[in-house]
């Protein structure tokens, strides 16, 4: 989801039907639990580490241009909350037990009426790169986006440009499918995205253990 689904502009109260049933994750999103990571909700004192860590260069050249304000990521941090209960979109906290505050975050947004069809995409600190920690969210974030929310297809896009983000998603399962040319923009150039899908199917495939014995060559 380089292409941030939050913008100012558009940032008003989303319409919820009065019949809608809300779910549990409506109502507040569960904490996610690894071993060194836990996703929570956003809180509105993440704003400053957000802003000091996903506003920098080497994070934000490849997304379209996240807030560069710390009221910027508060007023984001509140539209996060206002969609989260429209059921359209979540936004999970990547947090650590040494930084209580965000280091990162990973969204999840619908694109069908019944959220089997999602984009997904994740933003984290640079100098948690390369720690594993992304690799242990993503697949925390998998697991609620296709047994909570019910995804059957959860598609990402990463600019042709950024190997990291590109290898990260195949090391997870991401699939590529195409390149869409000249989709994003940013610094006024034009650039190239992959676009990548993960299926319910292929979440499921890779969770089932190989019988004692077996192995694929």
């Amino acid at each position: 989801m380089e292409k941030m689904p939050y913008q100012s502009s558009l940032d008003t109260t989303p319409v919820v039907a009065t019949t809608l049933m809300r779910s549990d994750w409506q109502q507040a999103l569960p904490l996610l639990k690894g071993q060194r990571v836990t996703l929570r909700e956003l809180r509105a004192d993440d704003a400053a580490s957000l802003c000091a860590l996903l506003s920098t260069e080497e994070v934000a050249r490849f997304i379209s241009p996240p807030p560069t304000t710390l009221e910027g990521f508060e007023r984001f941090i509140q539209w996060t909350l206002r969609q989260r209960a429209a059921g359209t979109y979540v936004c999970f906290a990547v947090t650590t037990s040494d930084f209580a505050a965000a280091i990162g975050i990973f969204q999840v947004r619908k694109l069908d009426a019944a959220f089997g069809l999602a984009e997904w995409g994740f933003a984290l600190g640079s100098m948690f790169w390369g720690s594993g920690m992304f690799e242990e969210s993503a697949e925390l974030v998998l697991d609620f986006a296709f047994e909570t929310l019910g995804v059957r297809r959860l598609e990402a896009r990463a600019a042709v440009l950024n190997g990291r983000g590109n290898g990260a998603l195949r090391k997870i399962g991401a699939v590529q499918k195409c390149v869409l040319r000249r989709s994003l923009e940013r610094n006024d150039t034009q650039l190239d995205q992959a676009l990548y899908a993960i299926l319910d199917t292929d979440r499921l495939a890779r969770r089932i253990p190989l019988p004692a014995g077996r192995r694929f060559h």
